[in-house]
């Protein structure tokens, strides 16, 4: 059945005053990121039990299979269905040739992978990762059934319901992987999983979302959604090539044991800038695309961003540095701790990135998709460029290569996106700084107490609960001491208060 356009314009509400529309956008913000941490805590309780009984070898396999899917998966189609969020107005004709695009796109790339997955085995050496990609190509199968409702809901700002669905998707996964890895799946475990997150999140959205439409495959007039469309495609071709590159070049250098060792400490890294920040640019994106037309509310939008992340980025990675070596052995185990010296390096390096990432639906909202096209181009020579350097001195190689290539990353998209914000280098410096500064001197006040601790020779468990109880205390301190205004702004954010005379939304 085809809901009634009115369905879709019903959620433009141009007579909103801006008020109530930054009233809807923290709501939007507290049920996305709020199911997302939550979405994390329970996959997070099974990672950790399933890191246990699995080897880094099957998590080495399971990152070459990663890279393949990543380079594909830009093909789906996502960017289509973001037109819709962009677009002014949206009619059921729309809404079903670009259901009909991402039928076609999927059911393409499913069989590439099917097909094709001898060539990326022989390409590791590993003959398994072509039975694996084989049961992956499933995940295509079920992205178009997710990526029409999550637009269409993110249009209209309903982060609501989505966000029941992805916590019963976060249950299904965490279920299935804690189930085979007891039953002695191995690397299985890792593909398992996801597939069924994904098919319980496709079959909750299109029920929820009541998007059951008819596909349309006349694409006349479809102009607008394969431009755009197309223009971020190609930024996520480029965004993936520089951060698949390193796992890409090391696929074929090195065993699966030492890469399983790299590939999770990557992915413990990235946790907050991969799991956290993509929900707050989910609904930063239709946010920026209802205030397209006000310079200033998005130049002030864009910055507070910034400002506000970073009080809660900045202490995250500069913590994550100084406590890697206890929390990896008390949360992973003895077996894992040569993950510790590349977590410390790529930490560091994604205080940068998670900025550079902020930019992206603030130049897409404002109908620019080729300002953050350019801005992945360049990330897509410097970073495999680092990797290849770096690699000649194994996979510590390729952490620096992460710390050195960031910042020249976020200062190139800095300056391409800039002028279009309306904002300069020194503004987007200073947002930064509140978090940054006590971030750092906390970081190193901990690092010294960490050196302490260690010669006591107390149990890691001790040791991290201790160093993370005083960074969160220095941290707290410093802010209330040097960076109160920043701090009341969080204050004024949670419960939902404005200062006195501040009518901006």
């Amino acid at each position: 059945m085809v809901s009634k356009s009115a369905e879709f314009k019903g959620s433009e509400n141009p007579g909103e005053n801006p008020s109530a529309f930054g009233d809807r956008v923290r709501s939007a913000v507290i049920w996305r990121s709020g199911s997302q941490i939550l979405a994390q805590i329970i996959t997070w309780a099974a990672t950790l039990a399933v890191i246990r009984l699995l080897d880094p070898a099957d998590y080495g396999l399971f990152a070459m299979t990663q890279v393949i899917l990543a380079f594909l998966a830009f093909l789906n189609g996502w960017g289509f269905a973001s037109a819709l969020v962009q677009s002014d107005s949206v009619d059921p004709f729309r809404i079903r040739q670009a259901f009909g695009l991402l039928l076609l796109l999927n059911a393409l790339l499913a069989a590439v992978q099917f097909f094709g997955a001898p060539l990326a085995a022989a390409y590791y050496g590993q003959p398994q990762v072509a039975e694996l990609l084989r049961v992956q190509a499933l995940l295509y199968i079920a992205t178009p059934f997710i990526a029409l409702p999550e637009v269409m809901m993110s249009r209209a700002l309903d982060f609501r319901r989505q966000a029941f669905v992805n916590l019963f998707a976060a249950l299904a996964g965490a279920g299935t992987a804690l189930g085979c890895a007891l039953a002695g799946f191995g690397v299985w475990t890792l593909v398992y999983a996801p597939i069924a997150m994904f098919w319980t999140r496709a079959i909750g959205l299109t029920l929820l979302a009541r998007l059951l439409v008819w596909p349309s495959f006349d694409f006349r007039g479809c102009g607008q959604i394969i431009g755009f469309g197309s223009a971020l495609l190609f930024s996520q071709l480029f965004w993936l090539v520089q951060s698949q590159s390193d796992v890409f070049i090391a696929g074929r250098r090195f065993d699966p044991h030492a890469l399983g060792l790299y590939a999770e400490a990557l992915f413990l890294a990235q946790i907050f800038m991969a799991k956290f920040v993509p929900p707050l640019n989910e609904v930063a994106f239709p946010a920026y695309s209802r205030i397209k037309g006000d310079p200033a509310a998005v130049r002030w939008g864009f910055l507070k961003t910034v400002r506000l992340l970073m009080l809660v980025a900045a202490p995250f990675y500069c913590g994550l540095t100084v406590v890697a070596g206890p929390m990896v052995e008390t949360l992973f185990g003895l077996k894992w701790l040569g993950m510790v010296p590349y977590i410390q390096l790529i930490a560091l390096a994604l205080i940068l990135m998670t900025v550079q990432i902020l930019f992206a639906p603030v130049t897409n909202a404002l109908g620019k998709p080729s300002v953050s096209m350019f801005a992945s181009i360049g990330g897509a020579l410097i970073f495999p460029a680092t990797f290849l350097i770096g690699a000649q001195w194994g996979l510590i190689g390729l952490a620096w290569g992460w710390l050195i290539a960031a910042p020249l990353q976020l200062a190139l998209t800095a300056r391409l996106s800039a002028p279009l914000i309306g904002v300069s280098l020194w503004d987007i410096a200073r947002a930064m700084l509140p978090g940054l500064l006590p971030a750092l001197v906390m970081a190193i006040a901990v690092g010294f107490a960490a050196e302490g601790l260690a010669t006591l020779g107390w149990a890691a468990p001790i040791r991290l609960a201790l160093l993370v109880g005083l960074g969160a205390l220095l941290y707290g301190a410093l802010l209330w001491f040097l960076e109160r205004d920043a701090l009341a702004e969080v204050i004024r954010v949670v419960i939902r208060r404005r200062p006195v005379g501040d009518s901006t939304p």
